[in-house]
């Protein structure tokens, strides 16, 4: 328990935190504002010391009696009992069970297959379970946000537009420079000219192979094209296309050596992001505060205009420039590799602006990122001594850097006048905000020495120290440090090592306005999570249970939509990228269930720990963030911390001072001040090499490459944006889309084939081969209690009238698989992509049979939470034919097109084993046999994914594709998406 140190009122670790945020009390609120005050140096005490009788008393015998008995599973779909009416273990008494759904014989869990509950450290699980009911309720008011408080800045004239006429739209502007109006398709003289243009420089071969495609007799001429080689194509891209800025080639020296350096005028690349006529519906121009609650206590962050940089950086820009419009710059850089074998890189530095919504900016098919400058990547041998060498490279980099971002110091102060794609003039203030870069990049750009923070004063031997204070680095000490650059070399050294950087010569973000390069520093979810705390995870992970014993429950775990199925283990993979990671980290807790550790160590706290990093990297990455629900980052983190020493005990660390984890610490004040982690992650860069850097070289003779490649450049983003033209030609009516604020709902369209992967299917047939052995007697049940909505059913009458009901039929239409699409839930025109799906298909040669398991809503079920929800594994996906519907159902009472024959699992428990927080079920059985019903498709919420409970012994004959019929114990995995994470723990 906590006490509030304004009240001293005692509350769970979770309702202190919604104490804090809906208090009226003055002492509490003064608390509070305090912590807010000062929240990017100190953490909210999660786990203070308990107080001296704090904890709840055993509970007394009667107590424990009670605990024992299986809990009820109310609700209409899966029928309403009375304790009485429930079949106890060893009891022989049956007795009519009042029945009103399509629920077959009546669902309890056995008592006898249930294990007691696992004690966490003494807490009694009433406590437990209030702490989850409390996060369910922080994560169920972040989802409804319907009804959203909006704060608008104070000044209204922040981020109007200039009054007077609007010039011309982007579009109508970018019409009248390619040439003749009556030809949508001119420079090109016809639709087939300009199709044949667009393959060849989207889609195409070499510019050779295209000329020599074009050098068939009579194939130019037949095609009416305007062009008979690459070269001219070239000229037209060259010289009647617009487009985006071209490239400059310049020289900069540094240590007396000339480096090449190929850049963009940056001013001029942030106006062709603002005016991109795709991006006009969703600018973001003026900045707001939103809130979940009328009180407005429970503040929501996800794009950069919700969190704290933009109001403060308006309220200063205010004093000079009232009025003002703020164009948050992101700057992303990072070396890559764009030759397999040769060794040969690239530099590219991309650029993108804040005022596009994140959704948008992360999608690669929006082109909302720009491909800024390639930078040198001289590795400078011929300098010898390693020091000098990257004292060099340091200052190289922010010499190019600063050649680069030069025209933001006066564009920034004074401002200029950008037009927006529907044509509204706006006095622009472009500001350099964010730095997006992997950690040897974020020290390049700071000057911070390695196994240093680049944000932060913390001590490296304090790194992995969850509770060690620290302060962001003094900017204004920086930057005298830096002034003494003419005062000598000696001064200058040791003034940038009492600053705490090294003795960079004039960075890139001296001078700019409004910066402070120590807070643009920004978390990096693929680098330290991902590649860096899951990679060390899987390494700790390995030698604590075997390698042999994590890669052989690798092997056992059931097939799913969400899961890759790493046949030959994980352990021996090398040289993973960000997605196997991510991949691994969907069932990785799982398969550590139960695991024997060395020396006969307990379990819990290795279970613990994983979950706690697990849940910091799900939660991290939540599209939209609470002021409650950041609460929760930061005791997922304090979870892994307070159970880490379980590393050391077992001689696999003997510390933990690591940059990357040291980071998380940052992760709640990053999100308060510049918006949610998506709008500055490295997995952008990674997707933009591939586009602008490695097509761009493999597109060149690899001869003065970067000539080449930035000409490719420029005229494929020509090709793009005539074509985003033309589109607007042949729609010019088209409904402007209506954007809405990310949330953290999960809309999902279900989606069945048009026909049946199989057309008639005999009832002998689904019982042999799809394993539906009570096929006619459940369906009979159905029919029943359809024929007959308004009558409350006994088992014995429901008995009596399924026997009465004859099947029409043989044979059924069956289907092998469900699907669920995305839904444009934003108003972003984004395509309809398939985000879930199931199988049941039975085996068909060497491909071995499938029948996923779901989770199915009785009606009751809600987005947060398994209340109202069960398992069961699909068997069979049919409709009843036609003509029988008829003969069976009166027209006013039709039955569903499409239903399920499952069988079920036993209920959820009232809450999650506390060890690992995922749920366990059972193969629900009756008199030996499974219990299974006939349900509506529209009933399956999604699939689930069922981890095995491994033995001590796993049986020889176990393996992916039979696990689900031979295990009869599993745990509901809550990892595999952001959905099953919200809805399954």
């Amino acid at each position: 328990m906590v006490s509030c140190p304004g009240c001293h009122e005692s509350f769970s670790t979770t309702g202190y935190s919604q104490h804090l945020a809906k208090t009226r009390q003055t002492p509490c609120r003064a608390f509070l504002a305090a912590f807010r005050a000062n929240s990017d140096s100190q953490s909210l005490p999660l786990n203070p010391t308990p107080q001296a009788g704090s904890l709840s008393p055993p509970p007394e015998p009667e107590d424990l009696a009670e605990q024992d008995q299986p809990p009820l599973f109310e609700g209409d779909f899966f029928g309403a009992y009375e304790e009485g009416d429930l079949e106890w273990p060893d009891s022989g008494d049956e007795e009519d069970l009042l029945y009103n759904d399509e629920w077959e014989p009546p669902v309890q869990d056995n008592d006898d297959e249930q294990e007691p509950p696992v004690p966490d450290n003494g807490i009694p699980n009433d406590e437990g379970a209030e702490d989850l009911e409390n996060h369910r309720e922080i994560e169920q008011r972040a989802l409804e946000q319907d009804d959203i408080v909006i704060v608008p800045y104070p000044d209204a004239l922040a981020g109007m537009p200039i009054i007077g006429p609007c010039a011309h739209d982007s579009n109508t502007t970018y019409g009248n420079e390619a040439g003749n109006p009556d030809n949508i398709y001119a420079p090109f003289t016809s639709q087939m000219d300009w199709d044949v243009a667009k393959w060849a420089k989207l889609c195409g071969p070499s510019s050779t192979a295209f000329t020599e495609l074009l050098a068939i007799d009579g194939l130019s001429e037949r095609l009416d094209l305007s062009f008979k080689n690459s070269k001219e194509l070239n000229k037209i891209c060259d010289k009647d296309l617009p487009g985006r800025p071209k490239f400059k080639h310049e020289q900069i020296i540094v240590a007396g050596e000339a480096f090449d350096v190929f850049y963009r005028d940056i001013v001029e690349c942030i106006r062709s992001l603002y005016s991109d006529p795709d991006s006009t519906d969703f600018l973001i121009f003026k900045l707001q505060r939103h809130y979940a609650d009328e009180d407005q206590t429970v503040r929501l962050f996800h794009d950069m205009h919700t969190g704290q940089w933009w109001w403060d950086t308006q309220k200063a820009l205010d004093r000079r420039r009232p009025g003002a419009t703020i164009i948050p710059v992101i700057i992303l850089s990072d070396k890559t590799q764009v030759t397999m074998f040769r060794n040969k890189t690239a530099y590219p530095v991309y650029l993108t602006i804040g005022n596009i919504p994140k959704e948008i900016r992360q999608k690669p098919s929006r082109h909302a990122h720009i491909l800024l400058a390639y930078l040198p990547t001289t590795r400078l041998e011929h300098i010898a001594n390693k020091a000098s060498r990257r004292q060099v490279i340091a200052n190289l980099y922010h010499a190019c850097m600063s050649r680069v971002l030069a025209p933001l110091k006066t564009a920034g102060v004074d401002g200029l006048v950008m037009s927006s794609g529907d044509g509204a003039r706006r006095q622009c203030h472009p500001l350099f905000a964010c730095f997006v870069g992997d950690y040897p990049e974020q020290l390049l750009a700071t000057g911070v020495k390695s196994m240093e923070c680049p944000k932060c004063d913390v001590p490296t031997d304090e790194l992995g120290s969850n509770t060690a204070r620290y302060d962001i680095r003094d900017l204004h000490a920086v930057l005298d440090a830096l002034a003494l650059i003419d005062e000598g070399d000696l001064a200058f050294v040791q003034a940038c090592r009492a600053a705490g950087i090294k003795p960079v010569i004039h960075p890139f973000w001296e001078d700019l306005p409004y910066t402070n390069v120590f807070q643009a520093i920004t978390p990096d979810v693929l680098h330290q999570l991902y590649q860096g705390l899951v990679k060390h995870l899987l390494r700790w992970l390995a030698q604590a249970c075997g390698a042999a014993e994590i890669d052989a429950r690798c092997r056992w775990l059931p097939p799913n939509h969400h899961i890759r199925l790493f046949m030959k283990g994980i352990t021996s993979l090398t040289r993973l990228s960000g997605t196997e990671h991510s991949q691994i980290c969907r069932f990785l807790l799982g398969i550590i269930i139960d695991v024997r550790l060395p020396g006969n160590l307990a379990s819990p706290r290795l279970l613990k720990a994983v979950r706690g990093l697990l849940d910091f990297l799900y939660l991290a990455q939540y599209p939209c963030h609470s002021s409650e629900t950041l609460l929760l980052l930061d005791e997922a983190r304090a979870l892994f911390h307070d159970n880490k020493e379980i590393f050391v005990d077992l001689g696999i660390r003997n510390n933990f001072n690591l940059p990357k984890l040291h980071a998380t610490r940052h992760y709640m004040s990053m999100i308060r001040t510049f918006g949610m982690m998506d709008n500055y992650n490295t997995e952008f860069t990674e997707r933009l090499h591939i586009d602008l850097a490695k097509d761009a070289y493999r597109a060149t003779n690899h001869k003065d490459e970067f000539t080449q490649m930035t000409q490719w450049l420029e005229q494929k983003e020509k090709i793009f944006r005539h074509e985003q033209y033309i589109k607007w030609r042949l729609d010019r009516n088209r409904t402007p889309h209506q954007p809405h604020p990310p949330d953290l709902h999960f809309d999902r369209t279900l989606k069945m084939t048009k026909h049946p992967s199989a057309k008639a299917v005999s009832v002998p047939t689904l019982i042999s081969d799809y394993g539906t052995t009570y096929f006619q007697e459940a369906l009979a049940r159905y029919i029943a209690e359809l024929q007959n909505p308004n009558e409350v059913f006994t088992r014995q009458r429901l008995e009596n009238v399924a026997a009465g009901i004859h099947l029409p039929f043989h044979s059924v239409p069956v289907y092998h698989k469900i699907k669920w699409l995305s839904t444009d839930a934003l108003g972003h025109g984004d395509p309809l992509v398939t985000v879930d799906s199931i199988h049941a298909k039975p085996q068909r040669d060497v491909v071995p049979a499938r029948f996923d398991t779901v989770l199915i809503n009785d009606g009751t079920g809600g987005s947060v939470g398994v209340k109202g929800f069960r398992v069961g594994q699909v068997r069979l996906i049919f409709s009843i034919p036609a003509m029988a519907t008829q003969l069976l159902f009166p027209p006013a009472n039709q039955p569903p097109n499409h239903l399920a024959y499952v069988e079920w699992f036993t209920p959820f428990s009232a809450t999650p084993d506390p060890r690992h927080g995922m749920y366990k079920v059972t193969r629900f059985i009756r008199s030996g046999e499974r219990v299974a019903s006939i349900i509506p498709v529209s009933n399956i919420s999604r699939s689930v994914h069922l981890i095995p409970k491994f033995r001590a012994i796993v049986p020889r004959h176990w393996t992916s594709n039979n696990v689900l019929e031979e295990c009869d114990t599993f745990f509901v995995n809550c990892y595999i998406d952001r959905h099953s994470f919200v809805t399954l723990r």
